[in-house]
Parts: structure tokens; C-alpha cells; sequence
């Protein structure tokens, strides 16, 4: 048997016993361990009993919740954030669209794979119940970002100017899995800025395995988040007021560190593909998406409450010339927003978009009361969370990630932020507020 094997089945059963006998929230961790490591897909897999580890991880966290229902539901109840709210209305709206779905059998097969997803960050979100938790969570991620990296970096790039072959148990390609990576870049930054010296090098490690990864799988969507995420958060770091002393001294050393880290993992392939974003040819620099976001709204007007998953696809010959779809049988709509209205209409869209407004005017307060009590490291956690959600949609802008796993993920973190650094520490100010104005009162009287 490999190391690598015997880690991994200690890991996942010593997740089982923690959780089991110590809190529920080790059983999402060994849930986002056994996404990242994925071990069906995996040569090391061979060393190891073919059991069923996904399913067993959900089926752990569905259980822990069933036994800790009352007291985890009193501390976390669902409806404190509407953002849960909109997820179930959105699954409602996939298992509505059934009824005029252009290809019925994919779509159930999808709606019932997003079903599970949603209840997977609803378990979660009840088990994520403490500050400790929501890091170790979040780690789990970034260690399973750097785990992806050293995957990359190992095989290297085996399709001309892209890396294929590294999958995601959600059936991600290249650009699918380099998407994963993104939110990664805001939060190592967070770490990085904030932590101590042995978290400092550990940011430094994960990150340069994360760069090499999204430089060897060539995706321009990727490119485009990381930089909006990680750019919008490193002005943060720069020129916020809320910086402590000595820490723009410190933002500017890991801006050097990470230019030169870039700049030494990319190579002329990297940027060539990355300057087609400029090219006045639209096939290079794939404007041709445009013309297939365009081409959403003719579909619409013919079938104005969506087409189901994979709806778009089977209708593109009837929109699309044969050179429009660049010589194959059917297209995809490419984009994240417009995967949402071609599936499940204009309807689900305005869902979607109030679902995260609703969590944005969510993540406003917690960061103004977590700015009342002078807390500046949750404030600056709880802008890490929001860039790493701001980097997933402009990178999904442009590939189909509106039932990706991670994307629901990034919402899962900030939803939990918000919970353990304001929802819970409100409910403990309001009670000793209410009694003490009981007591002023009834002195007034007597």
C-alpha cells in the first residue's frame, strides 16, 4: 500500500470517529476531503477498498445532523439567512421545469445531482458552528486547492497549451477545476497577511502549487477572476483604513513575493493565450461566447420559462450556423448567467441574483457590527470570503459553473463568517440588552 493511500484512509476514518464522538463538523471536512482527493480517479486508488467514499462522507453528515438536530437547529437555524431560502426555491424551480424540459432524462439526472449538492451545504451549514470550524473548513479547501496544484504540477501540460485529465467528482473539465482554484487566491492572501510566520510559509507553499496549476490548465476565465478576486482584495490589504500599523509593510512584501511567484511559474504559452483576451480575431479570443449569450434571448422568446438543462445545447443547431458552433453537432451557452436563464428561465435568474444580494446585504452587516467591536481580523476574513465569491462568478462569467460544487461552497463560507462572527454574537447582546432595559424600566416605575 502507497503512503499516500494510508494517509488518506486514515484521514477518512479518523474523520469518522471525530465526528462521530467529537463534533459533526469533521464530517463536511472529510466530505471536502474526499472531493479534492477523489480517489476513484486517482492512481493510487488501486491500494485502497473500493467503497463508496463520497456517499459514505454525506450520508456521516446527514446522520451527525439527525442526531444533533434540536440543539444544532436552535444555534443555526436555516431561516436567519434567506440565502438558504433561494436555494430551495431554486431546486424547486429545477424540479418545475421537468415539465417542459427539452431533454427530460439529463435533466433529472442534473436536478437530482443539484438537489444533493443544495442539501449538502444546508447539512453543512449546521455543523459549521464555531470560528475553530469555519477555518479548519476552510483550510480543508485550500490544502485541497494545493493537492490539485501538486497534481498539475506532477503531469504537466499533455494537451498542446492546456493540462486535461484532472477531474473533480462533479465531472469538471480543465476550466471547471481551474475555476476551483480561484477563491483560493483571497483567502491565502488573508492568511498570509494575518497569520504568523509557520501559516506565512504554509500560504507560500499552497499558493505556488495553486499559480502553477491555473498557469498549466491555460484558462482565461480563471485568469480573469484571480485577478479581480485576489487584485480587489490586495487594494483592501493596501489602502484600507482598517489596517493595523506595520501591516501595509507587510501587504507590499506579499504583493513582491507574489509578483515574482507569477512571474516565475508563467511561461510564453501561459501569456500567449492569456493576450488573446485582446485579439481582434474573435475566434482567438473567444468573443464568439458572446454570440451564444446572445443567442439565449432569441431561445427565450420561443421558450420564455427555460429549456431545462442541456435545452440550450439541443436547441443551438436551430440557432446556430454550422461555422457559428465552429464545426460541432451542438454548442453550450458558456456562461454561468446565461446557464441559469436558459435552464431554468427568467425566473430562476432574478432568484439567483436576489439570493446573492441577499447575502452581500447579509455579509454588510456583519461587517459593520464586526467594525463596531474593532475586530479588524474578522472584518478583513469576512472581505477575503466575499472576494472569493466575487473571483468564482467572473470566472464562471464565462463557462458553465451554475451547479458547480465549489461555487456553493464559497456561498456555504460566507454564510457560516456571517453566522459565528455576528449572528452569534448578537444573540447573546440582545437577551442582556432587553433585561437590562427591563430593569431601568421597572426602577422608573417604582
Amino acid at each position: 500500500m502507497s503512503k499516500f493511500a494510508l494517509l488518506f484512509l486514515v484521514v477518512f476514518f479518523g474523520c469518522i470517529v471525530a465526528a462521530l464522538f467529537y463534533t459533526g463538523a469533521a464530517a463536511f471536512i472529510l466530505y471536502q476531503v474526499v472531493y479534492f482527493l477523489n480517489p476513484d480517479d486517482r492512481w493510487w486508488s488501486a491500494n485502497i477498498p473500493g467503497l463508496r467514499y463520497s456517499f459514505i462522507a454525506s450520508i456521516l453528515m446527514v446522520f451527525v445532523l439527525l442526531l444533533k438536530y434540536k440543539s444544532l437547529s436552535k444555534i443555526s437555524p436555516w431561516k436567519q439567512q434567506p440565502v438558504f431560502i433561494y436555494l430551495i426555491v431554486l431546486v424547486l424551480f429545477f424540479y418545475v421545469a421537468k415539465f417542459w424540459a427539452l431533454a427530460p432524462s439529463v435533466h433529472d439526472k442534473f436536478t437530482f445531482i443539484y438537489l444533493k449538492l443544495v442539501v449538502i451545504v444546508l447539512v453543512a451549514y449546521k455543523l459549521l458552528n464555531s470560528e475553530v470550524a469555519l477555518k479548519v473548513s476552510l483550510w480543508a479547501y485550500l490544502l485541497g486547492c494545493a493537492y490539485i496544484g501538486q497534481l498539475a504540477t506532477s503531469i504537466g501540460r499533455n494537451s498542446g497549451d492546456r493540462l486535461e485529465g484532472v477531474a473533480l467528482p462533479d465531472g469538471s473539465d480543465s476550466n471547471g477545476v481551474s475555476a476551483a482554484l480561484v477563491p483560493a487566491g483571497a483567502m491565502l492572501l488573508y492568511y498570509a497577511w494575518m497569520g504568523n510566520k509557520k501559516i506565512r510559509f504554509l500560504c507560500f507553499v499552497c499558493g505556488a502549487f495553486v499559480a502553477n496549476a491555473l498557469v498549466l490548465f491555460n484558462s482565461r476565465g480563471a485568469f480573469l477572476g484571480t485577478i479581480a478576486s485576489s487584485g480587489m482584495f490586495l487594494l483592501y490589504m493596501m489602502f484600507s483604513k482598517y489596517r493595523q500599523k506595520g501591516q501595509r509593510g507587510l501587504a507590499v512584501l506579499i504583493v513582491m513575493i507574489g509578483l515574482g511567484g507569477g512571474l516565475y511559474v508563467t511561461d510564453d504559452l501561459f501569456w500567449q493565450r492569456m493576450s488573446s483576451l485582446q485579439s481582434s480575431d474573435s475566434g482567438e479570443r473567444g468573443s464568439h461566447r458572446v454570440l451564444f449569450w446572445m443567442t439565449t434571448f432569441e431561445m427565450m422568446e420561443d421558450y420564455p420559462l427555460g429549456m431545462g438543462v442541456y435545452g440550450y445545447n439541443l436547441l443551438s443547431p436551430s440557432y446556430l450556423t454550422e461555422t457559428e458552433r465552429e464545426g460541432v453537432p451542438f454548442k453550450t451557452v458558456h456562461s454561468i448567467w446565461f446557464q441559469a436563464l436558459s435552464e431554468i428561465g427568467w425566473h430562476g435568474l432574478i432568484v439567483f441574483l436576489v439570493m446573492l444580494g441577499s447575502l452581500y446585504r447579509m455579509s454588510q452587516k456583519a461587517k459593520r457590527f464586526v467594525l463596531s467591536r474593532k475586530d479588524y481580523e474578522k472584518y478583513f476574513h469576512i472581505l477575503a470570503l466575499e472576494c472569493s465569491i466575487l473571483g468564482y462568478l467572473v470566472t464562471s462569467t464565462f463557462i458553465n459553473q451554475f451547479r458547480a460544487e465549489i461555487l456553493y461552497w464559497t456561498i456555504l463560507f460566507l454564510a457560516v463568517a456571517i453566522k459565528v462572527y455576528y449572528l452569534h454574537p448578537l444573540s447573546t447582546i440582545v437577551p442582556t440588552r432587553n433585561a437590562s432595559t427591563h430593569k431601568q424600566e421597572r426602577a422608573e416605575r417604582t
